[in-house]
């Protein structure tokens, strides 16, 4: 699907604070390597190999195709949120919303799609993975993905999403992104006020689990004020690739992709 590789990097090309841009890089990864891995996910969910597939092959199968163009963790919250939209927009029927589908789709998840998705996060190797106290990575996946999702929602917002059905994309990053888009901005501008705008609303589980959920929610409540016009852009930028990029709110970028993703799935051309 093209739309996966759009979506990827748009993410990437906007100006999005403390994220990789075409203008930052990380010690460990570039914004040529986020492009790169953009591209290769293109293959993996190609509609016919997505009908193919179940949603926890095409994690493996987008954690594998990545490590053959990137050294580091590129994009798995990206492959995670990704596997399930793809999935549903290739199954659902004329009339059945991308949302329906979604929720069809992690609900039919089962062990299986656990294990290839366990397998999957374990050697992708992200910051700040620790030890889980149950349903961890590492050891053999004894319930459905969406289950073992479900434990992990306090403390990461991508498996909250498996949990709720997609909730921040489609109740707040959905609604961000067609409201910044109907202000008459570039479509990259409006990327940034998604990104801010998640950001304010939902504290980075990426931060929490590096830096703690003091930090986290105190760059919550930066990305307040610079969404209420108290506080610049560029300052808060700065903030935030302070100290090594400790404050990166890595998984905020995430739910950008994924939102784009499902509008584009939806129809939009995100002008």
């Amino acid at each position: 699907m093209h739309q996966v590789q759009l979506a990827c990097v748009l993410e990437v090309s906007a100006a999005k604070p403390g994220n990789i841009t075409p203008a930052h890089d990380f010690s460990d990864t570039t914004y040529a390597d986020m492009v790169r891995s953009a591209l290769a996910l293109g293959p993996v969910f190609a509609r016919r190999r997505v009908l193919e597939r179940s949603v926890g092959e095409l994690i493996a199968d987008g954690v594998d195709a990545t490590s053959h163009v990137a050294a580091a963790n590129t994009n798995l919250g990206i492959v995670l949120l990704f596997a399930p939209l793809v999935r549903a927009a290739a199954t659902r029927q004329s009339d059945e919303p991308l949302r329906s589908a979604v929720e069809r789709i992690l609900a039919r998840l089962d062990v299986d799609d656990a294990a290839a998705a366990f397998a999957a996060i374990a050697s992708a190797q992200p910051g700040g993975l620790g030890d889980a106290p149950e349903h961890d990575v590492r050891a053999p996946a004894r319930v459905s993905l969406r289950e073992a999702m479900a434990a992990a929602a306090h403390r990461d917002s991508i498996a909250a999403e498996y949990e709720s059905g997609y909730a921040i994309v489609f109740d707040t990053g959905l609604p961000l992104l067609d409201g910044a888009l109907r202000k008459g901005g570039s479509t990259l501008d409006a990327i940034v006020t998604l990104h801010v705008g998640l950001l304010s609303c939902h504290p980075d589980t990426l931060i929490a689990r590096k830096a703690g959920a003091e930090a986290a929610r105190a760059v919550s409540a930066a990305a307040r004020e610079v969404r209420d016009g108290t506080r610049s852009l560029a300052d808060f930028d700065a903030s935030l690739r302070a100290d090594g990029n400790r404050l990166n709110p890595g998984t905020t970028a995430d739910l950008v992709a994924a939102t784009l993703l499902a509008a584009l799935l939806d129809g939009s051309r995100l002008p």
